[in-house]
């Protein structure tokens, strides 16, 4: 959701919209006002397997791209997603856009369209069509879609706000969305785009500006960079905070523009009009300010790169490499009356997906049929933006592209079901943590509330596909030392006094470490005690060491294996952030630093 600045109002989330607008209102002509306070959060999670497996299979016949005759029959479902490459599995095992003759699509029985749309207020848009179609009693709406497919850790966002706008129209709980499935996954295209000064020291980033898709992944993206550097976070769109990073919420939802509204700025001295805030009150001041940065995927990166110097990706979804899934979320009254049709739809994929992992000809074909689809390059384009590419401009090197798709492993794996690491309900918890906290936009005033994972979530689709042969679960191999700094963030964890015991109330602090480590599972760490000066010097070496371990044991028992610690150790008193004669001050001294390296 946006305020003023959205552009492409969703008629479903018109009385939402029109709350949102209202304070926008108020906020903007009334200087002193409380405004959204910039919050310096925890971080996202992040595990210790990656998810790559290939199970061996004989070469496959590539799906024609003639229209199949076979289907032709069968009910036409559709679905709606962006323009994204991480979705070539699903794309190919259709044979393109509508389902062709010797697809998997076709093998399995389905008929199937996949819509582009780049707008998120679209994709909205189509999905409250298909409900209300399907009100009226029509089986097979010929209206809408009954699934998108979108980052998975903007599913929070997406299915809160419009499970918001179900219950405003048809009642509570008469309509859901539900995630039915993970098809693949962004590795390193979905990304933050800034100077190289952020990556080098990301202090620097305080007070920039971003123009991003608010909610979405590449937004979850920036915000897990920020958060895991100790950054504050300004939640409010419409002000400006010189003490924290800003976002700016891009014209149509749509990830494209965030690209070009950081080009227009940075080529044409374009500004965004912000009231500056500082400590969550409006100073009355206007500032008129350029965009620094930008959060979007491929192709808007490369779009960047191409018309801009002196800028790189500073983070990117290889670092978060189980944050961004490509998830597809589906009318769950309409999915649980077809189950065959979307077990049928999630098999094609993942087949079709390990066809891609082992065959370079289902590559290129998928290439060719993601360029049919999306009408937009051309296939050597998608072929070389799904293995990532590399380019240098004025001496700076940047990243563009890279994607994997997911096979029945990696699915089963990605949600736990083979491994015991949930790494879905971690990203998904963990968004829905920074929803409540940074209330982007007004969220938590226009959304009643975070749809819980358990609601949000139905395996049971995953769980029926029983005839492809699955892996053994692939794990990282931590025994190479890193030494590249991905993040390094401060946090305060509270023990007993002058001893390694955590207190109760810091479960919470621990489980967003959790996540975020999580979502960098291929990331080493490093743990860093420090205690403020209270005590003996010696002693307080041995405590601080023994709190760091404190930590260690703790993540450990919640399954973040041993060797992914590359060093624990304790700092005692001597590197004090704050001073040691106060209360306040000693609280912030007694922390643990956690550093993720590759």
């Amino acid at each position: 959701m946006k305020w003023s600045r959205l552009t492409f109002l969703s008629k479903a989330l018109i009385t939402i919209l029109i709350t949102a607008g209202i304070a926008g209102i108020i906020y903007m002509v009334s200087p002193g006002l409380r405004v959204g306070i910039s919050k310096q959060l925890k971080g996202i999670e992040v595990t210790d397997s990656d998810v790559d497996n290939v199970v061996t299979a004989d070469e496959m016949a590539l799906p024609s791209s003639n229209p199949s005759s076979k289907v032709a029959s069968q009910p036409l479902v559709r679905i709606g997603a962006y323009a994204w490459n991480a979705q070539s599995g699903i794309i190919v095992s259709n044979g393109g856009p509508r389902t062709t003759a010797g697809s998997l699509m076709e093998k399995n029985n389905v008929n199937l369209e996949i819509i582009r749309q780049d707008w998120l207020s679209e994709l909205r848009n189509l999905q409250v069509k298909f409900v209300e179609e399907y009100d009226k009693g029509k089986s097979y709406p010929k209206e809408g879609v009954f699934a998108v497919m979108i980052m998975g850790d903007g599913a929070p966002y997406y299915i809160s706000s419009t499970q918001q706008a179900l219950n405003d129209k048809y009642g509570e709980d008469k309509y859901h969305l539900q995630v039915v499935g993970n098809v693949g996954l962004s590795y390193g295209e979905d990304k933050l785009i800034g100077p190289p000064k952020w990556k080098l020291d990301p202090q620097t980033m305080k007070g920039a500006l971003i123009s991003t898709v608010i909610g979405d992944g590449d937004w979850v993206t920036s915000v897990n960079y920020a958060f895991a550097n100790g950054l504050k976070v300004n939640p409010d769109p419409g002000t400006y905070d010189p003490d924290a990073v800003n976002f700016y919420p891009s014209a149509n939802d749509d990830y494209i523009e965030s690209a070009k509204e950081l080009i227009k700025s940075q080529r044409e001295g374009w500004t965004v009009p912000l009231k500056e805030v500082k400590d969550g009150k409006l100073t009355g001041k206007t500032l008129n300010r350029k965009i620094d940065g930008c959060a979007t995927w491929t192709p808007g990166d490369k779009m960047v790169f191409d018309e801009l110097s002196g800028f790189t990706d500073i983070v990117s979804t290889r670092e978060f490499n189980n944050q961004m899934a490509t998830t597809v979320i589906a009318v769950k009254e309409w999915a649980e009356k077809n189950p065959q049709i979307v077990s049928n739809i999630l098999r094609a994929s993942y087949t079709a997906s390990n066809q891609m992992k082992q065959y370079d000809s289902w590559r290129k074909r998928a290439a060719e049929c993601v360029a049919n689809t999306y009408q937009m390059e051309d296939a050597t384009y998608w072929y070389n933006m799904f293995k990532g590419q590399k380019g240098e401009k004025n001496g700076i090197t940047y990243n563009m592209g890279g994607s994997r798709v997911f096979n029945l492993s990696d699915a089963q794996q990605y949600n736990g079901l083979t491994d015991g690491i949930n790494r879905y309900k971690a990203v998904y918890d963990q968004v829905s943590f920074y929803l409540k906290e940074l209330n982007p936009a007004g969220f938590n005033q226009n959304v009643s509330r975070v749809v819980p994972y358990e609601e949000a979530v139905n395996l049971s689709f995953l769980k029926s596909i029983k005839d492809i042969d699955t892996g053994e679960a692939y794990t990282t191999d931590y025994t190479e030392k890193a030494t590249k700094v991905l993040a390094s963030g401060e946090w305060r964890i509270n023990f007993a006094s002058a001893r390694a015991s955590i207190k109760p109330e810091a479960k919470d602090v621990l489980e967003q470490i959790y996540n975020l480590l999580i979502q960098a599972e291929d990331a080493k760490l490093e743990l860093e005690g420090h205690t403020d000066n209270v005590g003996n010097r010696e002693d307080n070496y041995a405590l601080s060491t023994a709190r760091a371990e404190a930590v260690k044991s703790y993540l450990m028992q919640r399954g973040i294996p041993g060797n992914r610690f590359q060093k624990v150790d304790g700092k005692g008193q001597d590197e004090p952030v704050a001073d040691n004669a106060t209360p306040a001050g000693r609280a912030q001294n007694r922390r643990v630093v956690i550093t993720l390296l590759q």
